[in-house]
């Protein structure tokens, strides 16, 4: 029996609503899923696949889980649902997302899950906040750090919105680094 919890990046996305209602119900819903430990800033960011749809507020938080892979996404997918995310246009507007970044240091391939998730390295607004918390890990798969994979990124379309306290009031925030 797993004694100490695994450490997850989990991604928090929203652009349907109050948006910043949306990131904490969804940060206060989590536990006992996964336990926030520290949250990335919140920042605005255009849309990604379907771009005619109001801007997005994303995040990434660091948890701690004793959940398995596959129940922590079905656990999170649970949890969209209670918070009002209805099934939609792939890439459309949500009211909530919950996306599962890294699983400690896994590389899981199942037809319903990849971790890490697989188009993270392609996403400004999925390694602008990692890197805020991680920015020196390393892609399980790619083995290029966090940093570096965003470096090579447009990152125009991803603006700070405001601190992680604007939504999580218990949030700790690393200090930020030059980027």
């Amino acid at each position: 029996m797993e004694t100490h919890p695994t450490t997850v990046y989990l991604a928090l996305g929203t652009n349907l609503g109050d948006r910043p209602q949306n990131l904490r119900r969804a940060l206060a819903a989590l536990s006992p899923v996964a336990q926030p430990r520290r949250a990335s800033a919140v920042y605005e960011t255009l849309p990604w696949g379907i771009v005619d749809q109001p801007l997005f507020l994303n995040m990434v938080i660091e948890a701690g889980t004793y959940l398995a892979p596959q129940a922590l996404l079905r656990e999170l997918k649970a949890l969209e649902r209670r918070l009002g995310r209805e099934e939609g246009v792939r890439y459309g507007p949500r009211l909530i997302d919950l996306d599962i970044l890294l699983y400690d240091e896994m590389v899981i391939d199942l037809p319903d899950l990849s971790i890490p998730h697989p188009r993270m390295a392609e996403r400004a607004f999925v390694l602008v906040p990692l890197c805020d918390l991680y920015p020196h890990g390393r892609h399980p798969r790619l083995g290029e750090t966090f940093a570096a994979l965003r470096a090579r990124l447009d990152c125009s379309g991803v603006t700070f919105w405001a601190g992680p306290e604007a939504v999580w009031p218990f949030a700790h925030y690393p200090e930020q680094e030059v980027k």
